[in-house]
């Protein structure tokens, strides 16, 4: 925990992780620099799940291990389920499940499935997906999902959280799972739209406060318009995505790059300290860099704050 931060913080290795053995790289440095967590997303490189099953073990000091997130598109709840309890399995209770419905672009270029529905069909899965996780039996036969059956995998119930940002998405995620991860969402945003829709359902399901796990980038730089400038070249496809836009429009910024926490390390603590007071209880931190330089001293500058 760092002073004036209530939160845990988390380290992202982001979308482009082609390999096991980069994971491991990755993953390595974030034991050392004291992350208390180890996210790994999916698009098109490894798979997140085996990955994560794969190094675990290589690092006792990492309290939790999860994929940030999975798309459902493409999985069945029960193909699902059985490989997220057997990453449960190979890393002792260490493992949360983040998954997502992915976007457009995604599930009808690439799957040639229909996107129309999907909080219809999250609701659906969920539905099949929760107790399978926690080793119990699916039992749903709905408009979109049919799962009916069981699996016999010994591991620890395992958690599940819902890429969650429009209003009925984060009801969902409320009255399911331990709670919702998020891209693309500033602390107002999390303060005024996020927080209390999530908890408000949370609390109706009387479930646990959910989690709020807020993706942030970081970089120290002298040139923080520079880096931001930079981001915003790179994330033209994703701040057009309509999820993301609709967030980026209620946060008052033009691109995701606009909430990149840059400067010196003073200057991110400052920023990180608005998400925690704006509900989130989860901190994943990428590094946002652009060259060696600013990804060593931003590496340094993690290992200080979290010393």
């Amino acid at each position: 925990m760092v002073a004036g931060i209530d939160a845990r913080f988390g380290y992202g290795a982001g979308t482009g992780i082609t390999s096991v053995a980069e994971a491991r790289t990755h993953a390595a440095w974030a034991e050392a620099a004291g992350f208390e967590s180890f996210w790994l997303s999916q698009v098109f490189g490894a798979d997140p799940i085996v990955a994560l099953a794969s190094i675990g073990a290589e690092f006792p000091g990492i309290a939790e291990f999860g994929t940030s997130v999975v798309p459902i598109t493409g999985r069945h709840p029960l193909a699902l389920a059985a490989s997220a309890r057997t990453a449960q399995s190979a890393l002792d209770g260490r493992f949360t499940l983040g998954i997502g419905t992915s976007h457009r672009m995604v599930v009808e270029g690439f799957f040639g499935e229909q996107y129309g529905g999907a909080a219809t069909r999250t609701d659906e899965y969920l539905a099949a997906l929760v107790p399978l996780l926690a080793g119990e039996p699916a039992n749903v036969e709905a408009t979109q999902v049919f799962a009916k059956g069981w699996l016999t995998i010994d591991a620890d119930p395992c958690p599940v959280v819902l890429a969650a940002l429009g209003p009925r998405m984060l009801e969902i995620a409320g009255r399911y799972t331990a709670g919702t991860s998020l891209g693309s969402c500033g602390p107002k945003t999390i303060a005024n739209h996020i927080a209390p829709i999530i908890n408000a359902a949370a609390e109706r399901a009387d479930r646990p406060a959910p989690r709020i796990i807020a993706l942030v980038a970081v970089c120290v730089t002298n040139d923080p318009a520079g880096v931001r400038a930079h981001g915003r070249d790179q994330s033209v496809m994703y701040d057009s995505f309509p999820s993301y836009r609709q967030a980026l429009d209620r946060e008052g910024v033009a691109s995701g790059a606009d909430l990149t926490l840059a400067g010196s390390v003073d200057d991110i603590v400052e920023g990180l300290a608005t998400y925690s007071a704006a509900g989130a209880t989860d901190l994943r931190l990428m590094i946002a860099s652009r060259n060696e330089d600013e990804l060593v001293a931003t590496r340094e500058g993690l290992v200080d704050l979290l010393s």
